[in-house]
C-alpha cells in the first residue's frame, strides 16, 4: 500500500505543475508575444476557470465513478500537458494562449480531484494521512515552475512550459501503470445528475464543503500574488523572486506532510481549525509586516503564511471524502473542487481591483474574510462530522 501511496503522490506532482506553468512565465511570454497588461489579469485566471469548467462536466458526467479513475488520470495528464506545451508554438498568441491555458484548466479536473478520489478507494481508513501527502504534492507542483524558473532565469521562457509537459505525461503513466481501481471503490452505472446536486443536503457534509469554500477564499489568490508581495515590499533586483516564490509556496507542502500525519492522533476537524484560524490571523497581521518588518523578517512571514495557508486543505477534503455517499465520492469531489475554484477565481479578480483603489497594505487583509467563515462551520457543533 505504501508503494501505491507514493505513485499517487508522483503522479499528483509531476501532473499539477502545469498549473502555474503559465503565471510563472507571464511576463517574459507576454514581451515574446507582444501581451498588454489587461491580458494578464485574464491569464491568471483561464486555468482556473478552465479547471471550474472541467470539474463540472466530470461531475454532471460522473466520470471518474463509471469509469477507472486510473485511465481518467492517464488521458486527462496527457491533455492538459499538450495544451500546456502549445502555448509555446509562434503561431499560438492574443486569444488563442487564453483558450491553451482554459483546456489546460479543463484537464487538471481529472487529475486533482481525480487523484484524492483513487486515494480515497484506496485508504478509507487514514483518509487525512493519505490526502495530507496528495495535496503536498499539488502543492510543489504548482510551486516547481516558479523554481524552474528561478533555476534557468536566464534561459528561454519557454524552458517552463516544456519541462511542466513531459512531467505531467510521466506522471499519467506511472499511475496509469502501477495503481488499479481501489478496493473501496463502487462503480456507478448511470449517470445520477439530481443524486450528485443532492449531497449537500447533507448536513455534515454541507459543513465539510462550506469550510473548504472559506479556505479557497484565500488560497489560490495567496499563491498568485506571492510575487507581488516580494517585489512590492523587497524591490531590488538583488532577489532571486520565482525562487523565493517557490520556497513560500512549497512551504506548504511540509505543512500538508505534517497535518496528514497528525490526522492520525488528532481529530481531522480540529487539525483544520488550528490551521484555517492561523491562517486568518496572517492576513490580517500583514500591514504590520508590510510597514514594521525587516526584509528578512518579511520573507519569514510570508514562509509562514504560505504553511499555514493550505495546512487545511487535505483536511477539508478528508472531511468532504468521509461524509460523501461512497458511490458518489468522485463525484462529489469533483462538485466541491469546482465551486471552490470559481470562489478563486472571484476573490483574485476582485483583489486585482481593489489594489486600483484601496492601499496595498489594507487589501490582503480582506482575504481573512474566507478562513473566518472557515472557522465559523468548524465551531458549529449542529451537525456531527464523520472523521
Amino acid at each position: 500500500m505504501k508503494r501505491i501511496l507514493f505513485i499517487i503522490i508522483l503522479a499528483q506532482f509531476f501532473c499539477t505543475s502545469v498549473w502555474f506553468a503559465g503565471n510563472a512565465v507571464m511576463t517574459e511570454m507576454a514581451v515574446a508575444k507582444d501581451l498588454d497588461d489587461f491580458f494578464l489579469v485574464y491569464l491568471v485566471s483561464a486555468v482556473q476557470f478552465g479547471f471550474i469548467i472541467g470539474t463540472l462536466v466530470f461531475a454532471a458526467l460522473s466520470i471518474a465513478d463509471r469509469y477507472s479513475p486510473s485511465l481518467v488520470f492517464f488521458f486527462s495528464a496527457l491533455l492538459s500537458a499538450f495544451f500546456n506545451g502549445l502555448i509555446t508554438f509562434n503561431w499560438i498568441s492574443g486569444n488563442s494562449i487564453l483558450i491553451c491555458r482554459f483546456l489546460t484548466g479543463f484537464f487538471l479536473a481529472g487529475i486533482y480531484p481525480v487523484g484524492m478520489k483513487i486515494a480515497a478507494d484506496h485508504f478509507e481508513k487514514g483518509l487525512g494521512k493519505s490526502l495530507g501527502f496528495l495535496v503536498g504534492a499539488l502543492v510543489l507542483g504548482t510551486a516547481f515552475p516558479h523554481l524552474i524558473k528561478g533555476l534557468s532565469i536566464k534561459k528561454s521562457w519557454e524552458l517552463v512550459l516544456y519541462a511542466t509537459s513531459i512531467l505531467s505525461i510521466l506522471g499519467g503513466l506511472i499511475l496509469y501503470l502501477g495503481v488499479k481501481d481501489g478496493p473501496y471503490r463502487k462503480q456507478l452505472g448511470v449517470i445520477q445528475m439530481a443524486a450528485v446536486g443532492n449531497v449537500f443536503r447533507i448536513p455534515a457534509l454541507r459543513k465539510s464543503a462550506f469550510g473548504y469554500f472559506g479556505h479557497m477564499w484565500e488560497l489560490y489568490t495567496f499563491w498568485t500574488f506571492v510575487p507581488l508581495l516580494l517585489s512590492h515590499k523587497l524591490n531590488s533586483p538583488l532577489y532571486n523572486y520565482p525562487f523565493l516564490s517557490f520556497i513560500i509556496i512549497g512551504s506548504g507542502a511540509l505543512a500538508c506532510f505534517l497535518s496528514g500525519l497528525l490526522s492520525t492522533r488528532f481529530r481531522v476537524d480540529k487539525i483544520a481549525l488550528v490551521a484555517v484560524s492561523v491562517s486568518s490571523v496572517c492576513c490580517l497581521l500583514f500591514p504590520l509586516f508590510y510597514y514594521y518588518a525587516s526584509e528578512g523578517l518579511y520573507i519569514a512571514y510570508l514562509i509562514f503564511w504560505g504553511l499555514f495557508v493550505v495546512a487545511d486543505s487535505p483536511m477539508f477534503s478528508s472531511l468532504v471524502a468521509a461524509n460523501a455517499p461512497p458511490e458518489l465520492r468522485g463525484s462529489t469531489l469533483t462538485l466541491v473542487n469546482s465551486i471552490g475554484f470559481l470562489i478563486t477565481i472571484l476573490s483574485i479578480q476582485m483583489i486585482g481591483q481593489l489594489l486600483n483603489y484601496l492601499p496595498f497594505y489594507f487589501v490582503w487583509t480582506i482575504l481573512s474574510i474566507g478562513p473566518a467563515f472557515a472557522v465559523l462551520q468548524l465551531v458549529n457543533r449542529s451537525n456531527k462530522l464523520k472523521l
